[in-house]
């Protein structure tokens, strides 16, 4: 990134109170837009979460449907078996009992599966933001990089603190007491 203060502009200083507004404007224009670049691209773990949510709701309608499946099944196999008689009664039972059994037991491994996506899900999100973090160390100026890590962490109340902050310093930096 290049430093915007070092252009001519810089050099010479505003010609005056109006110039020195828009100036500040600009900066505060584009540290806004930059803030904002960076906290739509941080809601990657609320995305992740929304994700991760989804697929434990699919696996517990899934696990619901084939716990009805599997007592209908139970059912109708009761009824032809009573019809039978006793000894194909029992049999019948047993075989549909076992077929509960896989039943649940196949709801489970689809809700523990469905768990750990999610939960590969937010690691993936966090190993993003820190990603970001990092990122933002290294590639963003030492004068704004509290801010824009606070605004990766926080963004919402840092937008406003952190533009006021920075308007701050740059006017004290631009015009000190004398």
């Amino acid at each position: 990134m290049t430093d915007r203060t070092t252009g001519d502009q810089a050099s010479t200083g505003a010609k005056g109170p109006d110039e020195l507004r828009r100036q500040i404007e600009r900066t505060r224009s584009e540290l806004g837009d930059t803030v904002e670049e960076l906290a739509g691209k941080m809601d990657v773990k609320g995305r992740a979460r929304a994700r991760a949510a989804d697929l434990r709701d699919k696996a517990g309608a899934l696990t619901v449907q084939l716990r009805s499946s599997a007592a209908q099944a139970g059912h109708t196999v009761h009824d032809k078996a009573t019809q039978a008689g006793h000894k194909v009664q029992d049999r019948a039972v047993q075989a549909g009992h076992k077929v509960q059994d896989r039943a649940v037991e196949a709801g489970h491994k689809a809700q523990d599966r469905t768990l750990r996506a999610g939960e590969a899900t937010q690691d993936g999100a966090a190993r993003t933001g820190r990603e970001l973090e990092r990122r933002a160390q290294h590639s963003v100026p030492a004068p704004v990089r509290p801010v824009v890590l606070a605004a990766i962490r926080h963004p919402r109340p840092v937008l406003i603190v952190g533009a006021a902050v920075i308007a701050v310093a740059v006017v004290s930096w631009r015009y000190p007491k004398k």
